[in-house]
């Protein structure tokens, strides 16, 4: 029977829990009782009704101040805000997805796209006297924002913008708060003057009254039951010839004259689209991160189940078995265990970055778009492994994983559209892949074809190390680990590490290398769509390297000896889980050898049984609360305790 050491844990969920660590720990008590946890006997208006009152509540606390400037009665606190609001995902994700379309998105829209004019909605939809929603997505149009159809054409007659939808595709859809609560949207839609078409921008148009009857002009529906997620009223919006005063624009980057003048600092039309996508980063790194929760909820049920639940007869001594104490149940648990705690130094890494861009300590050339780079990438990992990982400890719980009074299928239904949300998890990776093979090929660009056909042929090449910086730390492994193991050693942090970038480095180069033969022969877009398979597994290579990365570094900053022993070895699992799923690619690539593929197999046997006797401590370092599980299986004798 495992056994939790109460100091360990302690000191590896100090560091899970990363900077802000007593927002987590102020979270943990204050969305402890049952005033915050969902309810899955309720139908949709009660929900509904419910998690509007749970914000209401939350309102009081201060979880909405933290993520606006202290001009606008904020204090200031992005970072903190992300993370508190994270913590509402270990009570209840419809809580978290309404409360951060209201002050994470529509909110953040307001304040990031618009100017001292907006300043009184920004202090109402803080209290909650202005509900909103964000009106982004249409029904023909999800991830190609830059092609939506809703029109905003400017009236220099009457001062207006007349908000339209010209066809049924460009009706809004699955709008969080559309359905029933929202007064106003922020609403993404191609602005038109006299002058011309000036491409995507943000305007708030009200859209209900104050008894919740539709304006003139709008017309709202309900999406209806959806897989999960209950408590958030999705709807559709269409307008119909919709006019909205000029001050209504969110005027940040462009604004529009009373004559119609339209008039932007930033000149190119494209560069002007992707600042404004880039200042809502916020939402991308918030849906990862409460992704990532919910896999560790999860996995603190599995795991803590498996530590109780006994299957099966020993046939040497007649005792029943534990359902850890079986080695396909390490191998099904622990590895995902082990990419939890990856994914939490990650986003900690994450959470940080977008802290100091958004506070101005950041300023550098490319920060804002290696940050938007790297929270597409987590965000991808993120979600799938939550979708992956609850899925597999539904399973690990047989029968009793299927109730709903132990939270697995609601942690399924709930987040299984998080892959969805902010971006397909496809179209993020492809982004991912674009922006590293733009930079590689600054790198490589004077090449003739001969020079092309050398290079990717190169199987050691060293364009995505010297780039990124993570030949460095290689190196910077190597002086800390000695000389006295062989190189090639699997245990070694920097081999590890090595064996991740050279992955990444391959496919760039090839993938390059691949755009390129092909763009000689055909159109760009058939070059593109014939290699994507391939630029999507170097954009996957690039986040596994990431999140190594952040693992490595995250567990330098453990000062506690047994607690450091213990995340090395949970890292050990993660490398090796990656390396042997993934297997197949090193062995054809020659990166590894058959036998060595066996070592890796072997290694992860040996780590998840190194790690079995730790278990619970390793569970409670997630940080999960056992008040916040609301699994009632973990206190249900009947399936576990044997006469």
């Amino acid at each position: 029977m495992s056994t939790g050491s109460t100091s360990t844990a302690q000191r590896l969920r100090q560091a899970l829990d990363g900077p802000w660590g007593e927002v987590r720990e102020q979270a943990r008590t204050q969305l402890a009782g049952q005033e915050y946890t969902g309810d899955p006997d309720l139908d949709l208006p009660e929900a509904r009704a419910r998690v509007l009152e749970q914000m209401r509540s939350l309102a009081k606390l201060g979880y909405a101040e933290r993520g606006f400037r202290r001009e606008h009665g904020g204090t200031g606190e992005p970072g903190a805000a992300v993370v508190g609001l994270e913590m509402l995902a270990y009570a209840d994700l419809s809580l978290w997805v309404k409360s951060g379309v209201q002050w994470g998105l529509f909110g953040g829209a307001v304040e990031n796209l618009g100017s001292e004019r907006h300043r009184e909605h920004i202090q109402r939809l803080i209290s909650l006297d202005l509900l909103g929603c964000f009106a982004m997505t249409e029904s023909g149009h999800g991830s190609d924002v830059a092609n939506l159809e809703t029109t905003a054409t400017y009236d220099p007659a009457t001062e207006e913008f007349v908000i339209h939808t010209p066809t049924p595709s460009a009706r809004k859809d699955y709008i969080g708060g559309a359905a029933e609560h929202a007064r106003m949207a922020a609403v993404f839609a191609q602005l038109r003057t006299p002058s011309g078409a000036h491409g995507v921008h943000c305007v708030l148009v009200p859209i209900r009254d104050d008894q919740g009857n539709d304006l003139p002009g709008v017309t709202t529906s309900d999406c209806g039951r959806k897989g999960g997620l209950p408590g958030v009223d999705n709807g559709r919006i269409v307008f119909d010839q919709v006019r909205i005063p000029r001050e209504n624009l969110l005027n940040r980057y462009a604004d529009v004259a009373p004559d119609g003048t339209y008039s932007s600092e930033i000149e190119n039309p494209s560069r002007r689209f992707f600042t404004t996508l880039g200042t809502l980063v916020r939402g991308r790194v918030s849906v990862g991160g409460a992704a990532a929760a919910g896999a560790r909820v999860g996995l603190s049920i599995a795991l803590r189940y498996s530590l109780k639940r006994r299957q099966f007869g020993d046939p040497d001594n007649g005792a029943e078995t534990l359902l850890l104490d079986y080695r396909m149940h390490q191998r099904r648990l622990l590895p995902l265990l082990a990419h939890s705690y990856a994914l939490s130094f990650a986003q900690n890494d994450l959470v940080r970055r977008m802290h100091l861009v958004q506070t101005g300590q950041d300023l550098s050339a490319g920060g804002q778009r290696a940050l938007e780079k790297r929270a597409a990438g987590l965000k991808v990992a993120q979600t799938r492994h939550a979708t992956r990982a609850i899925q597999e400890c539904r399973e690990a719980c047989g029968g009793a994983g299927y109730l709903t009074e132990n939270r697995l299928v609601t942690l399924k239904a709930d987040t299984d559209v998080f892959t969805t949300f902010e971006g397909d998890n496809v179209v993020l990776t492809q982004l991912v892949a674009k922006e590293i093979l733009t930079s590689y090929a600054d790198e490589v660009r004077d090449l003739d074809a001969l020079g092309w056909v050398r290079f990717a042929a190169t199987m050691a090449g060293d364009v995505v190390r010297k780039r990124s910086g993570v030949r460095q730390l290689i190196q910077t492994l190597r002086d800390r680990g000695g000389e006295t193991v062989d190189e090639g050693d699997l245990g070694r942090r920097d081999t590890q590490l090595a064996l991740f970038a050279d992955r990444e480095d391959y496919l760039t180069r090839t993938a390059a290398h691949r755009l390129r033969a092909r763009a000689e022969e055909t159109e760009p877009f058939e070059a593109f769509n014939n290699a994507q398979d391939h630029i999507l597994a170097a954009g996957a290579a690039h986040i596994d390297r990431l999140i190594l990365e952040a693992f490595i570094e995250g567990i330098s900053d453990i000062e506690d000896e047994e607690a450091r022993r213990l995340a090395e070895t949970v890292c050990d699992l993660y490398v090796y889980s990656i390396l042997e799923e993934n297997s197949a690619w090193y062995i054809m690539h020659r990166f590894i050898s058959v036998e060595r593929a066996k070592a890796i197999r072997r290694g992860v046997n040996e780590l998840v049984d190194r790690l079995r006797p730790d278990a619970l401590t390793l569970v409670e370092g997630l940080g999960v609360p056992e008040s916040m599980l609301g699994a009632a299986m973990l206190d249900d004798a009947s399936v576990y305790e044997r006469r």
